[in-house]
């Protein structure tokens, strides 16, 4: 009976602990992203992007998938919702934004601009 008292308040114990416990949040979207945006002017764009926190925002830059020596295109801002994100950025004289909402882990779908299909899919593990 000794035996068993102490099986059942160590029990006890790590459902308590375990309660009590709380673990830091997944940031879902940070990491390295490959957007593909489609049907735009001049074709299809492939965008590269490592999104990183600083001071509790996500920054990064964009760079050209196919062109790596085309010049870079900082990150001006990120909106953050649980399910979504808007990333805002100035290109060729154009305020353009990309707005992404989870399809699954891995990947994210939206639109540039509300105009063309855009589709982004993780670059390594989540």
């Amino acid at each position: 009976m000794k035996k068993a008292s102490v099986v059942i308040v160590l029990l006890f114990l790590g459902l308590v602990f375990q309660g009590y416990s709380q673990t830091a949040p997944k940031d879902f979207f940070a990491g390295a992203w490959e957007i593909s945006v489609f049907d735009t002017p001049n074709g299809d764009a492939k965008l590269k992007t490592t999104l990183t926190r600083t001071n509790g925002k996500l920054t990064g830059v964009l760079s050209d998938a196919n062109n790596p020596s085309a010049p870079k295109m900082t990150i001006e801002q990120v909106i953050e919702n649980p399910d979504s994100i808007s990333i805002l950025f100035f290109a060729e004289g154009t305020d353009v934004n990309i707005d992404l909402k989870k399809k699954d882990v891995n990947n994210l779908e939206g639109t540039l601009m509300g105009m063309f299909t855009a589709k982004a899919k993780r670059l390594g593990k989540p």
